[in-house]
């Protein structure tokens, strides 16, 4: 069993700064990958970003150059910053685990964490 908990969401203004974390029941590194999603009123879930065992990231056009994604410990992080009104959504934190044994793998979603960017 997986737990995950996002923490950070705020009312923030155009232009603005805002971290996102997410707390994991272990080591962040232990799954095979990691990602942060978020979904938007009346529009469909997109991911944010998102990083492998190795380090390797990945990012959605609309956030590069604004976003960094990082872990360290049982800690997910989404560094944004240059925030604009078109990032407000929940934004969900996402672990992708592999079992060694038989190679399944299971995806475990935290509830979510609400950030609006508004004046």
């Amino acid at each position: 069993q997986v737990q995950l908990m996002e923490s950070g969401g705020a009312l923030v203004q155009p232009g603005g700064s805002l971290t996102l974390s997410c707390t994991a029941s272990r080591s962040t590194s232990s799954f095979m990958r990691m990602s942060w999603y978020r979904q938007a009123p009346g529009r469909q879930r997109e991911l944010v970003a998102n990083i492998n065992k190795g380090g390797m990231v990945n990012y959605v056009d609309s956030v590069k150059g604004r976003f960094s994604i990082s872990r360290e410990d049982n800690v997910l992080s989404l560094q944004m910053n240059s925030l604009n009104p078109e990032d407000t959504a929940a934004y969900y934190c996402d672990a992708l685990e592999e079992e060694e044994w038989s190679g399944a793998r299971q995806s475990w979603w935290g509830m979510g964490t609400q950030v609006t960017v508004a004046s």
